[in-house]
């Protein structure tokens, strides 16, 4: 490849090629390349329809494309790119198709238009494949809650023993977090639904291009706006790693309650084999350090975002290196984290096994229903503050004589005789969103899933159709020249 671009005559040399280029394996080559070419064919079919290049021009292009793509890019794995692999690919077209031909590819559009629509269409692809996990979690999680709707157990508040619940409801409740997580990410997703292509290098072209064409066989729902935005801005990156963060996050909490419970100490939930360790030094360990791996993976992805921010701070509102090519570099690692972390979950919550005596016995003996007991009497026509004294009261002459549950002879006068089985208890907190109303959480986080669902299929179908029309539109041109 020669060094010279007509107003550059050298390059640099191999040690800062390797800092600024890297130095990527012959999958990470022919990945970027897969990338480049789809974009390509999409652009050549427009060019050809809107009679930019002639149909033979394009179908030439369109041709060997292909066999480069069908071939794994083989000629293309090796080839040196003292000007980037994008430049060297190029190189490469006008070499076997000269000038005339190979030369009319970069028609009408800008390596940063180009790099803008990779990186968006490089995002929707991690996005949709997050989006799909979490969905399968949210699904995981709703089906182990129906299934452990009546395990009761203690709701910690500071740590401490606070209210009786039951574990259905308490993964109940992560799913609908989960829920909103979706949505932040379905979000970060829309944002994507317009194609810099067409932006060139920052204000559109001269030339008499339809980038609507392109966005349509490219899956997008529009071109883009304003092309300086277009081509000055990866927002979108960062608010699809603020988004996974967040799922990451919740899934993180998660870790954090079942670590905790899975202890000897607490033994209210217990993993299988398949989803412990053991101790080189200590025979009786089961650790649970899955759970560590997902506290972690939280941590690497708002690690992502926090670089892809600080890098992107204070940079010129145009097309830019420390924007489109190292900001955008943090994004991924982040993203697939929070992939790893969804999918390591649904793992994690399905093997998860409550120990209901355990439970039950946690809450019997942590006092958790005296909220619910000083309610009833509030019922009863006692003021609440009132109430909350003498259960209060009823609880600390329980524990000075050393007992861990409230007995008949402790209960204040009104609540003698009434019943406060634990199961009766949860089953009092019908109001506010509390476990005794468990179908109208469960109903609604089921019906935030079903419209998660839905959303993924409308725009994993919209996907395939682009790519399906794309096809089409090249074969046409290719079957029409070699008619000529």
């Amino acid at each position: 490849m020669t060094a010279s671009t007509g107003r550059i005559a050298a390059t640099v040399g191999p040690r800062t090629r390797r800092i600024v280029y890297g130095c990527p394996t012959p999958e990470q080559v022919a990945d970027e390349l897969r990338a480049i070419t789809v974009i390509d064919r999409a652009h050549l079919v427009m060019l050809a329809e809107r009679k930019l290049i002639a149909a033979d021009e394009a179908a030439a292009l369109l041709r060997h494309i292909d066999r480069l793509r069908a071939d794994g890019f083989g000629p293309l794995l090796e080839l040196d790119t003292p000007r980037g692999l994008y430049l060297a690919y190029e190189e490469h077209l006008i070499a076997v198709l000269g000038i005339d031909v190979g030369g009319r590819l970069h028609t009408g559009r800008s390596r940063n238009d180009l790099k803008a629509t990779i990186t968006a269409m490089q995002a929707r692809t991690e996005l949709h494949a997050l989006l799909a996990e979490l969905i399968r979690l949210q699904s995981v999680l709703l089906g182990r809650a129906r299934a452990h709707r009546d395990v009761v157990m203690p709701v910690h508040t500071h740590f401490q023993a606070a209210l009786p619940v039951t574990f259905g409801y308490y993964l109940t409740g992560l799913a609908l977090a989960i829920g909103r997580d979706i949505r932040a990410v379905r979000q970060a997703a829309d944002e994507l639904r317009r194609c810099p292509m067409g932006s060139g290098a920052a204000a559109g072209s001269a030339l008499p291009i339809d980038p609507a064409r392109v966005a349509a066989l490219l899956g997008f729902d529009e071109p883009a706006r304003h092309a300086l935005d277009a081509v000055a801005s990866r927002d979108v990156a960062l608010r699809a790693l603020a988004a996974a963060a967040g799922a990451a996050l919740t899934v993180s909490r998660l870790a954090a309650d079942l670590q905790l419970w899975s202890t000897a100490e607490f033994g209210f939930v217990v993993f299988p084999d398949r989803l412990v360790g053991g101790s080189s030094a200590m025979p009786q360990k089961r650790n649970a350090f899955l759970l560590e791996h997902l506290k972690a993976k939280a941590g690497v992805v708002v690690g992502a975002y926090t670089a892809a921010a600080a890098i992107t701070r204070g940079t010129p509102f145009t097309n830019s290196i420390e924007v489109g090519t190292e900001a955008v570099a943090a994004t991924w690692p982040g993203l697939r984290a929070a992939l790893d972390c969804a999918e390591l979950a649904q793992s994690i919550v399905l093997g998860a096994r409550p120990v209901p005596p355990r439970m039950l016995a946690g809450a019997e003996h942590g006092f958790v229903g005296a909220t619910a007991l000083a309610n009833r009497l509030v019922a009863d026509g006692v003021p609440f503050r009132a109430a909350h004294h003498l259960v209060g009261d009823a609880v600390r002459r329980a524990t000075g004589r050393g007992a861990t549950r409230l007995s008949e002879q402790d209960l204040p006068a009104g609540l003698a005789g009434t019943g406060h089985s634990m199961a009766a208890l949860v089953a009092d907190q019908r109001y506010g969103g509390g476990p005794g109303d468990f179908d109208g959480g469960f109903t609604a986080a089921y019906e935030d899933l079903a419209e998660h669902t839905r959303w993924y299929a409308t725009a994993r179908d919209r996907q395939r159709t682009a790519g399906r029309e794309l096809t089409a539109a090249v074969s046409g041109i290719v079957e029409r020249a070699g008619r000529r």
